[in-house]
């Protein structure tokens, strides 16, 4: 295995105005999925991005304290599909999706978008499969244990460790988001599910 997972993962938005790493821990730990879900594409098609349909979102999760912005935190940046759907993180400047995260930090877990790490080569192989379609419409997961299994090791260790309080999503005094959300209206969203 190349000796890249040393290192951390340089990432930045389309422009460059914003950006960050994640740790190199962070990526060890985290599990690499990919994504079919109908709120994973509606929210790239919100952001003006690709349409990824008929393939997935490349997604890796982790743990959002392993995400570290160095430069533009201005520009971060919030949307939501629906007023309790998760936070989708963006950057204001080009409109760049850049993680998904639950509503409060005490549940630690982001859902990095790959697309914005500069050279993701070094993160293992993709485990899990989410939302796969099916030919009869419906859809499922593939090999959902590894993700299962890191998502619960790593909330735990968060959580005992607290430094599930150290995201750069949250405020650390007030466990507020950052920033103040753009949530969609029914009609709105439903634009983007085609």
């Amino acid at each position: 295995m190349p000796n890249s997972t040393a290192k951390d993962f340089a990432f930045s938005c389309n422009c460059g105005a914003l950006r960050g790493a994640i740790t190199a821990a962070g990526a060890k730990s985290a599990t690499h999925t990919v994504c079919f879900c109908h709120d994973c594409r509606a929210a790239q098609l919100y952001f003006g991005q690709p349409d990824p349909a008929p393939g997935p979102v490349e997604v890796l999760q982790m743990l959002p304290e392993e995400i570290r912005i160095d430069g533009g935190a201005e520009h971060l940046a919030l949307m939501q599909l629906s007023p309790k759907g998760m936070l989708r993180w963006y950057a204001s400047c080009c409109n760049a999706p850049l993680a998904v995260t639950t509503r409060t930090p005490k549940f630690p877990f982001a859902g990095f978008i790959v697309k914005r790490i500069a050279d993701p080569s070094g993160l293992g192989p993709i485990t899990t499969r989410g939302f796969v379609p099916q030919p009869d419409g419906k859809q499922s997961h593939e090999k959902l244990g590894p993700a299962v299994k890191g998502l619960i090791s790593r909330v735990l260790k968060s959580r005992i460790s607290g430094s599930w309080k150290n995201s750069v999503f949250f405020d650390p005094n007030t466990r507020q988001p950052v920033a103040t959300p753009v949530i969609l209206s029914q009609s709105e969203r439903a634009a983007f599910y085609k």
